[in-house]
C-alpha cells in the first residue's frame, strides 16, 4: 500500500496546481441517462442505443456480403446523419433542460428519430416496391415481410417515445426528426431504385469492384435460398469428387 510522508498534503494533480481550465464533456453519442429505479426508463435507454446495433449490422453485412444495394442503403443513413447535423447547427434549438447535466448538442431535429424513421421507411419501400415483382408470395414469405415492416416500425415508434420520455428532446424535435427521416428515405430510395440500381450491372464489372468482390443481387428473388442451394450443390459435388479420389 502506498504511504505518504510529511508534506504529502501538498501532492495534488498537476492540472489543479496549474489551474487547468480544460472543460470536460461527456461523449453524448453513447451516454444515455434514465431515472434511477425506473425499469421503463432503463428499457428506453436500451432502445436509444439501437442505432449503434443497426450500424454494426450494416458494417457486418457490407464486409461479408459485399452487396451494392446494402452499401447504398448504408450511405443513405450516413447522408441522413450529415443532414441532421447541418440542420441542428443551422436551427440551434437547445434540448429540454430536465436534468443537472449540460447538453452539449442541439436538439432540433432529433437525430435518433430521424435515423429510426429513415430506416423504417426505407425498409417499407424495399419490401413493397423492390420485392413486389418477386415470385415469393407464399404465406411464409408474406408473414416474414409483415414481421420485418412491423418490427422496424415498432422500433422507430419506441425510439421516438424514448427520446421524449428520457427528456432528450421535445415532442416537436422528435416529430420533425421523424418527418425529415421519412422524406429523406423517400428521396434516397427513389434515387437508389430509379438511378443507381440500373447502374449496378456496370459497376460490378469495374476492376475495383472485382478487387473488392462487390456484387449485384438485384435480380435474385431470395438471396438466402440462392446461397443455400448453391452451397449445398457445391458441397455435394466436392464430396463426390473427394470420394472418387480416395477410391483410386
Amino acid at each position: 500500500m502506498a504511504t505518504y510522508g510529511a508534506g504529502s498534503e501538498n501532492i495534488v494533480p498537476n492540472n489543479i496546481q496549474n489551474h487547468d481550465t480544460t472543460e470536460w464533456v461527456p461523449f453524448s453519442l453513447t451516454l444515455v441517462y434514465y431515472p434511477k429505479g425506473d425499469l421503463l426508463g432503463k428499457f428506453f435507454a436500451f432502445i436509444s442505443l439501437s442505432p449503434f446495433g443497426i450500424g454494426s449490422g450494416f458494417v457486418a453485412l457490407i464486409l461479408f456480403r459485399r452487396d451494392l444495394h446494402t452499401i447504398t442503403f448504408f450511405l443513405g443513413t450516413i447522408c441522413s446523419e450529415m443532414l441532421n447535423y447541418c440542420l441542428k447547427h443551422m436551427i440551434r434549438e437547445p434540448r429540454p433542460v430536465l436534468r443537472t447535466d449540460t447538453a452539449v448538442e442541439f436538439g432540433m431535429p432529433s437525430s435518433h428519430a430521424q435515423f429510426a424513421w429513415f430506416f423504417a421507411t426505407y425498409i417499407f419501400y424495399f419490401v413493397f416496391i423492390r420485392l413486389h415483382h418477386m415470385n415469393n408470395n407464399t404465406i411464409i414469405q408474406n408473414l416474414s415481410k409483415f414481421l420485418i415492416i412491423f418490427s422496424s416500425t415498432l422500433l422507430a415508434v419506441s425510439l421516438s417515445i424514448a427520446r421524449i420520455y428520457l427528456g432528450y428532446h421535445t415532442f416537436w424535435q422528435v416529430f420533425c426528426g421523424a418527418v425529415i427521416g421519412i422524406l429523406f428515405a423517400t428521396v434516397w430510395f427513389a434515387l437508389t431504385y430509379l438511378v443507381l440500381t440500373p447502374m449496378f450491372p456496370q459497376v460490378v464489372q469495374w476492376k475495383i469492384s472485382e478487387m473488392l468482390l462487390l456484387r449485384d443481387t438485384t435480380l435474385i428473388p431470395n438471396v438466402l435460398w440462392f446461397e443455400y442451394t448453391n452451397t449445398r450443390q457445391e458441397v455435394r459435388a466436392r464430396s463426390r469428387k473427394l470420394v472418387s479420389m480416395k477410391s483410386q
